[in-house]
């Protein structure tokens, strides 16, 4: 269905209510043309609801709060137009999954950044650091491992739709490994043995089940799958090596 056809039509919005005990609670709009699952919902909230609880910032898709899951999948709101996403007429709005809820569509974001320390994903400059900046190459094959991951900016859209996290509450996640990936492959790093002994332990990158859920969501077009696979070699290596 184009913009244009969607442009002057009635929209139906249903809307989780609540926290994790609640119910969807259903809008009437008039689509306008262009318009973002954001504008729908600041709509909502600015003349019907001003107590409905969402989150954004940027609206240009540059911080990824405004996530939310969108007719069953999880998506930047800012960046998705209605016309793409409206089933005869419809959209059913939740907070995202696999994450506990606040009020409406805002979730607790806690877990999601605590897995992401807990895969070591921090730069570990170690206890003696360069004194000079270090020179890394464009085309040096880590840094182009890294720079293929490099841009996620945490949005949790890839946590929302990923199947292993929905089952195993322990599971790290596509993003925590992601980041996890990307500092394996910088060679200015100094934690390599205590981040491949952190990704390989229960709930890390061995738990994944390449279902590529996280990456045919990403809305940075990242593969936090093939990252993972590469953590799933890199560990094995250095178990072999006795380097963990």
């Amino acid at each position: 269905m184009g913009h244009a056809a969607m442009t002057g039509t009635e929209l139906t919005v249903r809307i989780w209510r609540g926290q994790k005990v609640g119910g969807f609670q259903s809008f009437s709009l008039v689509t306008r043309a262009a318009q973002t699952v954001l504008d729908v919902v600041t709509e909502i909230q600015r003349g019907h609801e001003p107590d409905l609880a969402y989150r954004y910032a940027c609206r240009v898709g540059m911080c990824g709060s405004c996530a939310m899951t969108v007719n069953g999948a999880p998506r930047w709101t800012c960046r998705t137009r209605v016309s793409a996403v409206a089933k005869k007429g419809m959209l059913t709005l939740e907070p995202l999954r696999n994450l506990p809820v606040v009020k409406d569509l805002v979730v607790d974001m806690t877990t999601f950044f605590e897995k992401w320390q807990k895969a070591k994903g921090v730069f570990e400059p170690g206890s003696a650091p360069e004194a000079d900046f270090v020179i890394v190459k464009p085309d040096n094959a880590e840094r182009q491992a890294a720079d293929a991951g490099i841009e996620c900016i945490g949005c949790g859209v890839c946590y929302s739709a990923c199947d292993v996290v929905a089952w195993d509450h322990d599971y790290l996640g596509p993003a925590a490994l992601n980041r996890a990936w990307t500092l394996v492959n910088d060679v200015r790093d100094k934690g390599q043995s205590e981040r491949l002994a952190a990704v390989a332990a229960v709930g890390g990158c061995h738990s994944c089940h390449t279902h590529l859920s996280g990456t045919e969501g990403c809305p940075k077009n990242l593969a936090p799958t093939y990252a993972i696979a590469g953590l799933k070699r890199a560990s094995a290596r250095a178990a072999m090596k006795g380097t963990t």
